[in-house]
């Protein structure tokens, strides 16, 4: 059974998110959070928040424990950017792209 959970519009880079996505995919879950935790990105806090619900929601909705999970699939998707003008000299502006991020992540049970 795969359970999931999505944060979206989070406020960061799409590209640097993807890099701790990918390092916490096929892990259990406690060692995934574990890795999470101790992570210098600023990304891992997010997704270490979506782990955390995606297996609150197995253990709540399905009744499995957390040490019988692990991490089938984390994803990072590029949400909206917003946009802001920055002034610079002469009368000039030069645009500010703030990108946003969406996250998901998929907890499984471990395979037999």
């Amino acid at each position: 059974m795969r359970v999931s959970a999505t944060a979206k519009y989070l406020r960061g880079s799409t590209r640097k998110t993807r890099l701790v996505t990918e390092a916490i995919k096929g892990l259990p879950v406690e060692v995934a959070a574990a890795k999470l935790a101790f992570m210098p990105q600023h990304a891992a806090r997010s997704v270490l928040m979506v782990l955390k619900s995606a297996t609150a929601n197995a253990e709540n909705n399905l009744n499995r424990s957390a040490d019988e999970l692990i991490v089938a699939d984390a994803i990072a998707n590029e949400g909206p950017t917003i946009k802001r003008w920055r002034p610079r000299a002469q009368g000039r502006a030069f645009p500010i792209h703030k990108p946003m991020t969406h996250i998901t992540v998929v907890v499984a049970d471990r395979e037999a």
